[in-house]
């Protein structure tokens, strides 16, 4: 599998497709390469997804592991790939928005999906350390059975039985060395100084939320469309309306990216 070198990590990439336009594809926190690995055939030109550091195959420095950081994974990879446009989920969204704020230009398209911090602190510090303390010592097989076994997991299946499968996908080369490691610094962060920067971006950017998501707030969403200048916000009432729309999402998407 082809890598990106760094100074301090070495950047696990895999590449789907051929042809324009070429995607850069971030995921989401204590995720992987793999989070849309079923999504990027249908989507159109060369997809290149990567692993953050500390995260899937790729290594896991002892620090560094602060937005401005998860922005120079990204960037590395784009500018190796010349992508023109980004898509990024949760985590992968708020490094997108990190490297906009220094190079508002850089990409022709985004899609941010459930971003989740704009320039205030995290909310949910106390959750997201717990799932750390969780996963610290344990193989990969046994990280992911305890999260999936986690009691707060357990309770969003009963509401929501599709999540069951879907964190286990999501969950596929979880790293528990170094996922531990960036739970602990990022959530110490924030993408942004000012929200007001984003008023410099001016590529036209999807921006996709649901309701009722602690840790992507929908608020999020709201505030980024309305003040990026082509920004198009949408707006599901829950996960279970999401994951319907899945198939229409996934053509809205390569809609966006092919006009």
């Amino acid at each position: 599998m082809p890598e990106v070198v760094l100074d301090d990590v070495r950047l696990h990439v895999e590449v789907d497709g051929d042809g324009e336009p070429v995607t850069v594809l971030a995921h989401g926190l204590t995720n992987s390469c793999r989070e849309l690995a079923q999504l990027t055939p249908l989507v159109p030109g060369t997809k290149v997804r990567f692993c953050f550091r500390g995260h899937g195959h790729s290594s896991s420095p002892e620090r560094g592991y602060r937005f401005v950081d998860f922005a120079r994974d990204l960037e590395a990879v784009a500018d190796e790939y010349s992508a023109t446009n980004a898509f990024g989920t949760s985590l992968g969204a708020g490094a997108i928005a990190n490297v906009l704020t220094r190079n508002p230009d850089r990409f022709d398209k985004l899609v941010l999906l459930l971003p989740a911090g704009l320039d205030r602190e995290f909310r949910y510090k106390e959750r997201m350390l717990r799932t750390a303390g969780l996963v610290d010592g344990k193989s990969a097989e046994q990280a992911i059975e305890v999260l999936l076994g986690d009691p707060e997991r357990q309770a969003s299946y009963i509401e929501y039985p599709f999540l069951r499968d879907l964190d286990r996908e999501m969950l596929q080369n979880f790293n528990p060395v170094g996922v531990p490691r960036a739970i602990r610094e990022v959530i110490e962060d924030r993408p942004m100084e000012d929200r007001e920067q984003m008023r410099a971006v001016t590529a036209p950017t999807l921006i996709i939320c649901r309701e009722g998501d602690e840790i992507h707030p929908a608020e999020v969403g709201r505030i980024l469309s309305e003040i990026m200048p082509n920004g198009e916000l949408i707006m599901f009432q829950d996960g279970q309306e999401m994951y319907e729309a899945i198939p229409q999402l996934v053509l809205r998407v390569r809609e966006f990216l092919l006009s």
